[in-house]
């Protein structure tokens, strides 16, 4: 039997470019197309890579009826109104975080999806990252016991960073931190109060008229005794980049390293007390994937000191989730099944930040995340 294979699009080719030979090696998809404004990256692109389709006007790579999916890479303002416009032209949509800037936008993607029968999925990179999957198989398996509380955070510094980063809320992307908490029981947030804290610089405060140096989030769980604590940074902060998840449970708890690079550290209830923390190296995850694309867990397009990405050396790689995403989203559309996030499940998770800048500025008040984010 032949194997049913996805024609994909990539467009946006900054990080997206990550992406490209993930997708050429995957045994259930075809790239035959790339897309970018800049012409010449974007020849200089298709030409290293092999790619005859190249577009600089994304409306005009939507009216191609060869194209199955578009795996959307650009810039977080566009992304709600792109993913809206590739599903009214009848594509699957794979996007980069958040899903979008506003509710309503979560809300139209929601709404498209379920009207057509079209697979969305936000590719965030921290549910399939190797340390994330070390905890998510922990839990699956019964070793942490019962999970008390969850916690994460996402600390960067973003100074001189280009468009709309200056003064951005913390809040508003905070998909790397929600995602974990969120992930690991499957959860879903009902609700969300949050605090701001400190100030930024006057000329950064006025982009978007929030104040804020870091943003602590409580996220009460549906249906669930469980709550998590989330945390943003991104101005005035002294912190190395983090990208940190944190699980405690009855048996066993995880933590993140306080230092990039270091082992997580695992507690185990009833030992010694000396004995109950170990420095442990979380393994690589790639038996998940199909055998051509597992190499890409540890190497990538950026990982050359000449050729770095801004987010993937400060995310250190992004803990080897590139080829998991690609084949979460692919195999979802070749099995005709839905994928982690799914629209309503990215919705969720994107809306708890969005809410909780909505909430900081209103002294913490609780803010019901909207019916439509909830299954």
């Amino acid at each position: 039997m032949e194997t049913k294979k996805i024609n994909v699009a990539i467009v946006g080719l900054g990080f997206g470019a990550e992406f490209i030979p993930i997708y050429q090696k995957h045994p259930n998809a075809n790239l035959i197309a790339i897309s970018q404004r800049n012409e010449k990256k974007l020849n200089d692109l298709a030409d290293a890579f092999g790619i005859d389709k190249r577009y600089t006007d994304y409306d005009e790579l939507l009216k191609d009826p060869e194209i199955d999916a578009v795996h959307i890479n650009t810039p977080i303002p566009d992304h709600g109104i792109q993913s809206i416009r590739a599903l009214k032209a009848g594509k699957h949509v794979a996007c980069t975080v958040p899903m979008a800037t506003t509710v309503d936008e979560c809300r139209e993607i929601v709404r498209l999806t379920e009207e057509t029968g079209l697979t969305y999925m936000m590719m965030e990179t921290v549910v399939y990252a190797r340390e994330f999957l070390y905890m998510k198989e922990l839990y699956d398996n019964g070793e942490l016991g019962k999970v008390q509380f969850l916690k994460a955070s996402h600390q960067q510094d973003m100074d001189g960073w280009p468009n709309y980063w200056p003064g951005l809320p913390p809040m508003h992307y905070a998909t790397h931190c929600v995602g974990p908490v969120l992930a690991l029981t499957r959860g879903q947030a009902e609700y969300v109060s949050c605090f701001g804290s400190g100030t930024i610089r006057e000329e950064l405060i006025g982009h978007y008229n929030s104040p804020f140096a870091v943003e602590t989030t409580h996220i009460k769980f549906k249906d669930s005794d469980l709550s998590a604590q989330v945390y943003r940074s991104l101005f005035d902060v002294a912190r190395q980049y983090r990208e940190s998840f944190e699980v405690y449970g009855s048996k066993k708890s995880v933590e993140w390293p306080l230092i990039e690079g270091r082992p997580l550290v695992v507690h185990t209830a009833k030992k010694p007390e000396p004995e109950i923390p170990e420095e442990v190296d979380s393994p690589d995850f790639a038996k998940l994937l199909p055998k051509e694309i597992q190499p890409f867990t540890t190497q990538g397009v950026y990982d050359t000191d000449e050729n770095q990405h801004l987010s993937f050396t400060q995310g250190a790689g992004h803990g080897g989730s590139h080829p998991h995403l690609v084949h979460a989203f692919v195999d979802a559309l070749v099995q005709g099944k839905s994928p982690y996030p799914n629209a309503r499940q990215s919705a969720n998770i994107t809306c708890v930040g969005i809410l909780a800048h909505e909430s900081a500025l209103k002294g913490g008040e609780i803010i019901k995340l909207p019916g439509f984010t909830l299954s």
